[in-house]
């Protein structure tokens, strides 16, 4: 991973165009091949990203001022003019061993993924953990249409849930071959603020029965 903090103008050319102006930024180039740039505000959701694979190119432009040309993989670009380098360094991460969920959280992921219809009537499973640049989503699934449908699961469905979900739903829906990608926050209990603002977002909410779902797997807790 490559970490910059710059002064530094940010212009997205695609489907839209988005700017930011001269500001003091982090930059992280990352080796999965996505670009983020972050400010010192907003939490942890960056200000504007590229998703892999892209391809960097540094340059100078005809004015002197250092500039990086990120184009992505539909042909979008991230043009950053760097007016000073304040801190840039390389840092060799490793591999991660992913995130350690506890054990209801992670169970509920194994039996959803074994029983997706239970979500949503038609669903059947892609993949589990399935990756984007910020992280994998806990289930990938297609509805009975043949649509992408990304589920993020969790114990407690609280408002920084529908956040993730909502960043992992941007990334996901920048892919052609998966757009349009809906999303379900699914959770054994879900927060009102939590409901409310996913509802807000498109997002349909799930409650989970996990006591339910360990009977389906087990034989011994059926009713016949």
């Amino acid at each position: 991973m490559r970490l910059v903090i710059a002064r530094c103008q940010v212009d997205y050319a695609g489907r839209l165009t988005a700017h930011l102006p001269m500001a003091t930024r982090l930059i992280m180039v990352k080796n999965d091949g996505s670009v983020l740039v972050h400010s010192d505000g907003g939490s942890y959701k960056p200000l504007n990203w590229m998703s892999p694979p892209c391809r960097v190119v540094e340059g100078v432009t005809e004015h002197g001022v250092a500039e990086w040309l990120v184009t992505g993989k539909e042909d979008d670009t991230l043009r950053i003019l760097l007016e000073e380098v304040l801190h840039d360094s390389a840092h060799e991460l490793g591999v991660d061993p992913g995130l350690r969920k506890d054990g209801v959280e992670r169970h509920l992921q194994e039996l959803l993924a074994d029983h997706p219809a239970t979500l949503a009537e038609g669903l059947t499973l892609v993949r589990r953990e399935y990756p984007t640049a910020i992280g994998p989503v806990d289930l990938m699934c297609r509805d009975r249409d043949g649509r992408s449908v990304a589920v993020e699961i969790k114990r407690r469905g609280e408002i920084d849930g529908v956040e993730q979900l909502t960043r992992y739903l941007e990334l996901l829906n920048r892919d052609p071959q998966l757009r349009p990608v809906r999303g379900i926050f699914a959770a054994q209990e879900i927060r009102p603020q939590a409901r409310v603002l996913a509802t807000d977002r498109g997002i349909s909410c799930a409650v989970v029965d996990y006591d339910a779902l360990r009977g389906m797997d087990d034989p011994s807790e059926r009713l016949f």
